[in-house]
């Protein structure tokens, strides 16, 4: 369900497609985050969504930013020197192990040696990909993101004063509820480390954008199971995913072989995220066009790009005509920043922001 704010604004935006952000929502929804947390620190996967504008209202309420590259790393501590930047992310270069961190999340027994030569200072979470059954997953991390537990015990006599282990960061899977991550929390916490980073992985449903993330729950297990230990999460797609808006309008509807498509500006090389995680993007049309029309039937909406891929949904019974304006939601994360931006040369998007 769109906004209020968001329902007003589509609709007057001009040029489309456009991307429209709610600040105001997003500033509530990170407050009632960082309120569950309580004592668990909260920095943001700046992956999810680099906009300058969500990450000033994510400033106030989280206490510093993951980046998984020198881009992130300068784009963030321009916009804020001096908040504590977490520098994670795999095959990191020799420029990337020399920039300035609070936390550098290293990948491998040979990252580390690398990050020694260096001769820098530097403040060091092992990244730990343990053998732990994650069910229910809608991405797993396993494969070559950090090491196993001999990788970790070949790195424990490698540290120096001047490179110092901290602890350990996992990150294990992506779409989980608040009981399985607090399942695979209690198998974390169990080692003799004083820092524990748990990551992200918050469930995000597209299928029910009504259905939320516990947050209250997630944060009094962690509370009950942390034991003096010092956590920090990293969530990125669970923070922003939904204060962002695709906003773009029907061009043509048409029937092919019986099946009813409406035709839209823009596509998949502007939000990728149907494609890429094969679901319905859910949307609200609003009746602005006059043009022919498709009623109360299955209809699938594409976009302009010459592949079948072009897909924003599929089948969904409603309505639609020329003109309508359609608004996707949970646009605010993995959208636009991980779009294929310049297959057919289309032009790109515009972006406003809506405030208080």
């Amino acid at each position: 369900m769109i906004t209020d704010r968001v329902q007003d604004a589509a609709p007057r935006l001009g040029e489309v497609p456009a991307y429209l952000y709610d600040l105001p929502a997003l500033d509530e929804h990170a407050a009632s985050v960082r309120r569950a947390l309580g004592g668990i620190e909260l920095y943001y996967a700046v992956k999810a969504n680099p906009d300058a504008e969500l990450l000033r209202v994510l400033a106030g309420h989280v206490d510093g930013f993951e980046a998984s590259s020198a881009g992130e790393h300068a784009h963030v501590t321009t916009l804020f020197p001096g908040k504590p930047v977490a520098l994670g992310g795999p095959g990191k270069t020799d420029a990337e192990l020399r920039l300035p961190h609070h936390r550098i999340h290293v990948e491998s027994p040979n990252e580390l040696r690398r990050l020694l030569a260096t001769g820098l200072e530097a403040d060091v979470l092992l990244r730990l990909n343990p053998d732990l059954p994650v069910e229910g997953a809608a991405l797993t991390m396993s494969g070559p993101f950090g090491m196993d537990e001999q990788g970790v015990a070949e790195c424990l006599p490698l540290f120096t004063e001047r490179v110092r282990l901290r602890g350990l960061h996992t990150h294990l899977a992506s779409g989980l509820d608040a009981p399985q991550l607090l399942t695979l929390a209690r198998a974390l916490l169990d080692h003799e480390h004083e820092e524990v980073n748990l990551g992200g992985g918050m469930a995000v449903s597209y299928a029910e954008p009504e259905s939320r993330f516990d947050w209250a729950a997630y944060g009094a297990g962690l509370a009950a199971v942390r034991g003096g230990k010092r956590l920090r999460i990293e969530p990125g797609r669970a923070l922003t995913a939904y204060c962002g808006y695709y906003v773009t309008r029907v061009v043509d509807v048409k029937r092919v072989r019986g099946e009813a498509y409406a035709i839209l500006l823009g596509g998949t090389h502007h939000l990728r995220t149907p494609a890429t995680k094969g679901h319905d993007q859910p949307f609200t049309i609003l009746p602005t066009g006059k043009g022919p029309g498709l009623a109360d039937e299955p209809i699938t909406f594409v976009g302009q790009l010459c592949t079948p891929k072009d897909v924003f949904s599929r089948k969904i019974v409603t309505s639609a005509r020329v003109g309508d304006t359609v608004v996707f939601e949970m646009a605010g994360a993995y959208a636009w920043n991980i779009s294929h931006h310049d297959f057919l040369m289309h032009p790109k998007p515009a972006f406003h922001h809506l405030r208080a």
